[in-house]
């Protein structure tokens, strides 16, 4: 605990909302069935803990939420503006071929996906984790812009490796970070936020894009060479700026006064059931006790299939290029659909924060987009195509919001384990990243990645299924009362802590 000094009698009923919480019924809640609350709150009223956790609620929104949101438009923005310069003419430039493009677009994640595991391991060690991930932003920048001066294709593999290992840090990280401040029924709404955020820099990257096509050939410098100078360059100096205001982890929080950082760790205390601040344990036994969770494989696998759906977002200038518009207009449409992709991941999380349920959502948008894989499969009509390529993003890459999620309520302890199981389920399933990128050709119908991507959606409600079957079933055996049953469902991840607040698997 951040605070020393506890009460260690039974906790008084929860805070509950107040209508004029401009967020979702549930959320700011502080959760009071842990016994340990810090003597800083044992003395407030229940009404003015309310107040300080809503306050510490905005505070955290308005500090956090802002900065990780423009380092991620940076980080994607860098990560995907390959896409754009195919349109500019780097593989003509460079005298590549289709498929030595997409090894080029693959090869980022050769870099990318081994190094989020000790990435994510060290942050938990780390008591500035703001810096570090910061400094990670300044020097992937360093090295996107450093891509323009590439001239042959093996130099450009190179980059592309390097790029992938320090852009490892981010994501898997911001993911780990969010959930060390906020509460699982707030969760929902700021992991959006990161997608929010990506299909931001999605839109934003193809209008930038155009707009610097039109410095092609200034002081004798291409045009995709200017992207990823401008691009590059922007986020050193932004990734630098933000170095200076991004928070440090609950318990040694320096922004928070006293009272709020005891509340700010307590309340994830109280919903996990164990100290976020202090737990103990090594990195090795968080390491395989997350490796020894069947759950946390089920989940490596539906990532592997849901970011295979979403590797469309590294072709998406190459699937609007297929209707036949120049480049200009080509990197003009793929606005459109990030935006709508935006308002949908949010509406998205705050029905799943308010209802607590994720499943259906899940299933409901595979769906969907089954019906718009099918669409470009079956016609060439321009207007029919855009319309898939309209949802085909947030039904494709809606998905891992709520995996995510999922992850990081249901691998919740240790704190190592929930690190390891964050970058795991990223990293490996990130793999599909990989050899999704050599089945977009043959356009304008692209069989072979549509009808993959069907495939992999086909299986990934199969396997998302089985997963609910499983952890109703743990909740069962703890329901039952019987201590063999109980042991069982403590062999695949709930503690005895867990077990001892009635703690249950939710949103299934």
């Amino acid at each position: 605990m951040a605070n020393d000094q506890v009460d260690m009698t039974p906790a008084k009923e929860d805070i509950k909302m107040t209508a004029d919480d401009a967020v979702s019924s549930a959320e700011g809640q502080v959760h009071t069935a842990y016994d340990c609350m810090p003597q800083s709150l044992v003395g407030l009223s229940d009404n003015e803990r309310e107040q300080l956790n809503k306050k510490l609620v905005r505070k955290l929104d308005y500090a956090i939420l802002p900065i990780v949101g423009v380092l991620y438009i940076l980080n994607y923005i860098d990560r995907q503006n390959l896409g754009a310069a195919k349109l500019q003419g780097i593989t003509t430039d460079l005298k590549i071929t289709t498929t030595q493009f997409a090894t080029a677009v693959s090869i980022l994640f050769v870099g990318y996906l081994p190094f989020q595991i000790p990435s994510n391991l060290l942050i938990t060690k780390i008591s500035r984790p703001g810096m570090y991930i910061c400094v990670a932003v300044a020097i992937w920048g360093s090295i996107s812009a450093a891509t323009a001066a590439v001239n042959t294709y093996s130099q450009l593999l190179g980059v592309r490796v390097i790029l992938g290992v320090v852009e490892a840090v981010f994501f898997p990280g911001a993911v780990y970070y969010l959930s060390a401040w906020y509460t699982k029924r707030e969760l929902g709404k700021r992991f959006s936020a990161l997608y929010i955020a990506q299909q931001v820099g999605n839109a934003f990257g193809g209008l930038f894009a155009a707009a610097v096509l039109q410095l092609n050939g200034h002081r004798g410098i291409a045009g995709w060479r200017w992207l990823f100078i401008i691009e590059g360059s922007a986020t050193v100096f932004i990734g630098v700026i933000c170095a200076f205001f991004m928070p440090e982890f609950p318990h040694n929080s320096r922004m928070l006064s006293p009272s709020e950082r005891d509340l700010a760790v307590w309340r994830i205390e109280s919903e996990a059931g164990a100290a976020e601040g202090s737990e103990e344990g090594t990195v090795l036994n968080g390491f395989i006790k997350a490796l020894s969770d069947p759950k946390l494989l089920l989940m490596i696998f539906c990532n592997m299939l849901s970011q295979a759906q979403g590797s469309i977002a590294n072709y998406f200038p190459t699937l609007v290029d297929s209707l036949g518009y120049n480049s200009t207009i080509s990197l003009l449409l793929t606005a459109p659909p990030y935006i709508l992709a935006g308002i949908v991941y949010y509406c998205l999380m705050f029905y799943s924060d308010r209802k607590n349920t994720v499943y259906i959502p899940i299933v409901t948008l595979i769906c969907i987009a089954i019906v718009m894989y099918i669409i470009p499969l079956t016609t060439t009509n321009v207007g029919a195509r855009y319309f898939s390529i309209m949802i085909l993003p947030f039904a494709s890459v809606g998905p891992q919001l709520l995996l995510y999620k999922t992850i990081n309520l249901h691998l919740a302890r240790p704190v190592s384990k929930r690190a390891v199981a964050s970058a795991l389920v990223n990293a490996i399933g990130g793999t599909s990243n990989i050899w999704a990128s050599y089945l977009y050709y043959q356009g304008p119908h692209f069989y072979a990645a549509f009808g993959t991507l069907m495939g992999c959606a086909v299986l990934f409600i199969a396997t998302i299924t089985f997963y609910r079957w499983l952890v109703l079933r743990d909740n069962k055996f703890m329901d039952s009362g019987d201590e063999q049953l109980i042991a069982k469902a403590m062999k695949r991840g709930v503690t005895e802590e867990m077990i001892q607040l009635n703690w249950r698997y939710e949103m299934y």
